[in-house]
Order: C-alpha cells, then sequence, then structure tokens
C-alpha cells in the first residue's frame, strides 16, 4: 500500500509514519510533505499513490486549493482539528477523517474502512469534487495560526500554548523559551517555518534568529545606529536587537 504523508507539524507527521508501521506494515510511505507548496510540486511529477494521509489546514493555505491544480482520483484520509461540519461532509461522501491528535485505534478504523472502499466501482474522484464542494466557503477562509506548539522535555514531549511562549530563538537547534523561562528543543528546521504559522498580532520576527512574543516586551530603547534594543520580561531578561529596516514596523506592531 503505497502512501503519502501530506502534514506541516514535523511530530505529527512522524507519529502518523509510526503508527502506520504498526498498524499497517503493509504500507510504504513514499514521501512526507511539509507544505502545500511541496504536495502540489510531488503530485505533479509522479505517480498517485494508493492512499494519502493529508492535514487540511497547512502552514501556506489549505489543502482543498491543492486539487484544483492537480487533479487526484486517489483515496484520502484527511486530519483536521477543526470543526464539525467538515466531519459531516466526510460522512456523507464516504472518506474518513481523523480528528487531532490522531489515535492509533481511530488510524486503524480509517485504513480497514480504506481497504473495504477499495473497489474497481468507487470513483474517489468524484467523492471528492462533492467533498469540496460542500467544504469551500464563500469567501476565501481566514489565516489559521497554530495555538500550540510541541516540543521536548526531558524524554518526551509537551504542548505549549501560544500564551505560553516567551520567544524562539535558533541557536544550531531551534528553541522555545516558555514565559517562565523554560528553555524546550522543538523539531522545527527554520525560524521561517515558525514565522508562518504564529499569529502576527502577538508574535514578531526581530530578527533571523529570534521570534518574540508581544507580551514579552519589557521595553526598548533605540540605538545611535538606528537599531532598536528590545528588552524582555523578567524572567527572560534578553535583549534583542531589530534592524534599523524593521525598526519601523516594530513600533507599529508595538502599539498595535
Amino acid at each position: 500500500m503505497k502512501t503519502v504523508i501530506v502534514e506541516d507539524e514535523p511530530l505529527i507527521a512522524r507519529d502518523l509514519r509510526k503508527m502506520l508501521q504498526v498498524v499497517a506494515p503493509d504500507a510504504e510511505v513514499l514521501a512526507t510533505l511539509g507544505s502545500l507548496a511541496a504536495a502540489k510540486a510531488w503530485f505533479a511529477s509522479h505517480p498517485e499513490p494508493d492512499l494519502v494521509l493529508m492535514d487540511i489546514q497547512l502552514s501556506d493555505g489549505v489543502s482543498f486549493d491543492l486539487f484544483s491544480q492537480v487533479p487526484l482520483s486517489c483515496p484520502i484520509i484527511f486530519t483536521t482539528a477543526y470543526n464539525e461540519y467538515a466531519i459531516r461532509a466526510f460522512k456523507v461522501n464516504s472518506i474518513d477523517y481523523l480528528l487531532k491528535p490522531v489515535d492509533s485505534e481511530d488510524l486503524q478504523a480509517a485504513l480497514d474502512k480504506f481497504r473495504k472502499l477499495r473497489l474497481p466501482t468507487t470513483d474517489f474522484g468524484q467523492q471528492l469534487a462533492a467533498l469540496i464542494r460542500d467544504l469551500r466557503p464563500a469567501e476565501p477562509p481566514k489565516p489559521l495560526f497554530k495555538e500550540r506548539f510541541m516540543a521536548h522535555f526531558k524524554n518526551t514531549l509537551m504542548p505549549v500554548p501560544a500564551e505560553k511562549v516567551g520567544y524562539f530563538v535558533k541557536n544550531e537547534l531551534i528553541y522555545l523559551v516558555t514565559s517562565d523561562h523554560q528553555k524546550l528543543v522543538t523539531d522545527y528546521d527554520a525560524m521561517d517555518e515558525i514565522e508562518q504559522q504564529v499569529n502576527p498580532v502577538h508574535f514578531f520576527r526581530a530578527n533571523r534568529q529570534y521570534i518574540i512574543r508581544l507580551e514579552s516586551v519589557a521595553h526598548f530603547k533605540t540605538h545611535y545606529n538606528g537599531k532598536l534594543i528590545v528588552k524582555l520580561q523578567s524572567p527572560l531578561n534578553v535583549e534583542v536587537e531589530v534592524s534599523r529596516e524593521k525598526a519601523s514596523e516594530f513600533r507599529k506592531w508595538l502599539s498595535g
């Protein structure tokens, strides 16, 4: 069973792969794609797999936008953290869904349903087209921002609510530092990836190394060369530079 995973959260993608190995040993994961752009490129240049596990809300758009550019006829199991209207549509169109966090038993049940539906008379392309008609809103969806971030704590993973984040910092690895000064390792590879997922009302990309949260800012001062020196609240007590080019943008962000 050739499978592709489309999921922008590295930890969830990794967990899906592990669960697949357990509940479906015959599954071969051909690719794990972390964005809408990566999915478009992959499906445009590769044969369709037997099955796709796909998140609805990706960091660079809604996965339904993929189907208007790359027609897919293979069955898809969607993963979603969002609401009931989607669940009703999935049921009507006989394409399964998994609510996050994904449970291995739910994944097993979805795969069982996939195998039962995997008949020559099953037109998944037609079902998918009906699903998109049911789900696509009249207006473009508003961007959805992450409400929590997964990070390593000792030998475990823990979710950190966005409001508990003090700042993100890159120093070889990318760390999440909580407002009470816990420094936790994330699985992100690039600060750009985080910047796309945080709410810009609350977070600001100060420089290549730092993304800071509004509520963490204590005060700032202007350096002689036009840069800003931002001091974060105790117990963080970090000074972060904002370049002269971004100084005006920072002041506007801070003032709301």
